[in-house]
């Protein structure tokens, strides 16, 4: 599954929902957090666009204008914590619904 990363600045807030609800962006998987949370800078966000080649290429030049996209490691490391923090979720949800 391809997938794209991208750093926004928060004020690009209503940009950034924007692209997000485009037609082929929209039917992509989408993870957007603040990056504070996941140990970057204040007032910006992290956006994760996982899918098809074709919707991670186009959310890509949809994103150019309003972000910067991660790469190498930083994108790497970045994808890692997204991904951490999903399976976390899910053995969270996994004990919650566990009997005994």
């Amino acid at each position: 599954m391809a997938w794209t990363i991208f750093s926004v600045p928060g004020g690009k807030r209503s940009e950034l929902d924007r692209v997000l609800k485009d037609d082929l962006v929209s039917r992509q998987s989408q993870k957007v957090r603040d990056a504070g949370a996941l140990g970057g800078p204040a007032d910006t966000i992290y956006v994760l666009v996982e899918g098809s080649a074709d919707g991670v290429r186009h959310a890509e030049e949809l994103l150019a204008p309003v972000g910067t996209r991660l790469t190498g490691p930083d994108g790497e490391g970045l994808y890692r914590r997204f991904k951490d923090e999903e399976e976390a979720a899910s053995a969270g949800m996994g004990l919650f619904f566990t009997e005994e």
